[in-house]
This record gives structure tokens, C-alpha cells and sequence, in this order.
């Protein structure tokens, strides 16, 4: 049907670019990595892991530390982070740490009496 229109060149109606390739010729795309972390919600009741498993999952939980040295470090200082990244701390930081400041400040004060 289109060998038969006058208008426009016949190269546009050429299928030269609606060709499929050949398998060796299509870029490969990477495979599915298998095993992601955080793939599996712990108290999804359709996840089909086994018993044991689940128990081992909530004995690592038991025994890993609690805090990483960062979060150790904000807990001390409301203001470190602002402040390791070269920025001006927030209000809201500020407030944290002068209300850290004043519970220290009391409990040390009700300690010596």
C-alpha cells in the first residue's frame, strides 16, 4: 500500500528502522541481583521465610550495638552534624542542646544535695 502514495520519498516508508535485532547484537542488561538487603519486611505474615530464620533475624537484632559512633556522637551533641559539614546549626538543634545543657546541669545540681 505505501509503495503506491505519491507523496513524500519512499525511503520514509521503508521499514529499514523497524527491524528487529539479532540476540547477539541487543545490549545486554544487567542480571537481577538477587538477595537486596531490607528485601524482606520482618513481620510481613505472606513472607514466606522459615521459623528459623526469623529467629536468627531477631537474635542478630538482639546482640548488634545499638548505635553506630555517629548517632552516639548527634546524642551528645544536637549540633555536630550542622557543624562537621561546615554549616550553622539549626534552630531546632540549638534548642536541643541548651535543653541538654540545662538537664545536665540540674541533675548535677540534684546529685550534690
Amino acid at each position: 500500500m505505501s509503495g503506491y502514495s505519491n507523496v513524500g520519498q519512499s525511503s520514509v516508508y521503508e521499514a529499514g528502522d523497524q527491524r528487529n535485532l539479532k540476540k547477539s547484537e541487543q545490549p545486554s542488561r544487567p542480571r537481577y541481583e538477587e538477595g537486596v538487603e531490607h528485601s524482606h519486611i520482618p513481620n510481613d505474615s505472606k513472607d514466606e521465610r522459615s521459623i528459623a530464620n526469623r529467629l536468627a533475624n531477631e537474635e542478630r537484632k538482639l546482640n548488634r550495638d545499638e548505635d553506630d559512633p555517629q548517632t552516639k556522637a548527634l546524642k551528645k551533641d544536637p549540633t555536630l552534624p550542622a557543624k562537621l559539614h561546615g554549616n550553622e546549626p539549626s534552630k531546632g538543634a540549638k534548642v536541643d542542646a541548651d535543653l541538654q545543657a540545662e538537664e545536665e546541669e540540674y541533675l548535677k545540681r540534684k546529685h550534690k544535695k
